[in-house]
């Protein structure tokens, strides 16, 4: 099980923390592994945080109750000579080309679509989630038990 609290690969004012090239290769993994790989969202799933949420197995795509989740393209910190920039913006846009195209076969939508709804920022509540088809279900507190349970969760009880 993968919990998820992140803002993705940039902070809340634009500061980059991380590359989508991360969350691309963690992606892969959860895709090449064997065992089913279940997620649950908790605080945050922004960007490349909400996209790792949809990689879960389907039927096994979780969130709690009061976490949000954020859609949002790609940005670029590049810096320096026209031609410099020029190349990072096109490895911008295939991020974000990549990071829809995951989304999308995640959720059953046109690529079109989520191109469309995270050319802006789109914050969803955790039953949206659910309708957009980014997870399957809110765990609602005492409904059920996560799939698997944290370690440190027995530690709780001594």
């Amino acid at each position: 099980t993968m919990y998820i609290n992140s803002s993705g690969t940039t902070t809340a004012n634009g500061q980059a923390v991380g590359f989508e090239t991360e969350a691309f290769a963690i992606a892969d993994v959860m895709k090449y592994v064997r065992p089913p790989v279940h997620t649950v969202a908790l605080g945050q799933a922004f960007g490349a945080a909400a996209m790792l949420l949809s990689q879960g197995k389907r039927g096994y795509r979780f969130s709690l109750p009061n976490a949000t989740i954020l859609l949002n393209q790609p940005r670029s910190q590049a810096r320096g000579q026209a031609s410099d920039i020029a190349i990072k913006a096109k490895e911008v846009a295939a991020n974000r080309r990549t990071m829809c195209e995951l989304i999308a076969s995640a959720c059953g939508k046109p690529v079109d679509a989520v191109m469309q709804d995270c050319s802006r920022v789109k914050y969803l509540q955790p039953h949206e989630a659910v309708e957009y088809g980014l997870i399957d279900e809110v765990i609602e507190n005492g409904q059920k038990n996560l799939p698997v349970q944290p370690a440190f969760m027995s530690q709780l009880g001594k």
